[in-house]
């Protein structure tokens, strides 16, 4: 992978996070990882400067969570279509119960402090700058309660500061 300025960046957010999905990735080879599938999440800019930011959510019942809150670093990853069916299943299986990574088939890859997948097609490299826990009592829409919370595990939100951009090198 070789790494490009967030500037060079040409995607639709929006499909690109909702239609195709992410793995949300944290930990390292040393002290270990975890990878889920999202669908959620946001791209933009926030605080000084323009400062690159993404967003995830993450439930506080996934294993990944746990790899999350204690690392500093976390990666978001985009794959080619033909992927698609090996993120559902990352989505679905938790990596507590079984090396799920390795039934899919994907090949860890390492960073200082971050791990991600070779076969990516963009990979995001953020540094957790906020944390916080969605609650009920700030829901205007209480609706959404009701549609995506009917067990009231309501999404931690991650707000990271997008240090790098990898891409393949072909």
């Amino acid at each position: 992978m070789k790494e490009i300025s967030y500037k060079e960046l040409q995607f639709n957010p929006m499909t690109l996070i909702g239609q195709e999905w992410m793995l949300i990735t944290a930990g390292t080879k040393e002290h270990g990882f975890n990878t889920m599938t999202a669908s959620w999440g946001h791209l933009g800019s926030i605080w000084g400067n323009n400062m690159p930011t993404a967003v995830c959510y993450v439930r506080p019942q996934r294993y990944t969570k746990e790899f999350l809150d204690k690392e500093t670093q976390y990666t978001l990853s985009f794959y080619p279509e033909e992927y698609k069916s090996k993120l559902a299943y990352l989505g679905s299986h938790s990596g507590r119960n079984e090396d799920k990574i390795a039934k899919t088939g994907l090949t860890p890859a390492f960073g200082e402090g971050y791990t991600y997948f070779e076969e990516a097609k963009l990979v995001l490299v953020c540094r957790k700058l906020y944390q916080a826990p969605m609650k009920p009592e700030y829901f205007i829409d209480k609706t959404i309660i009701d549609t995506h919370y009917p067990e009231k595990d309501f999404h931690d939100l991650y707000i990271g500061e997008i240090q790098k951009v990898l891409v393949p090198e072909r």
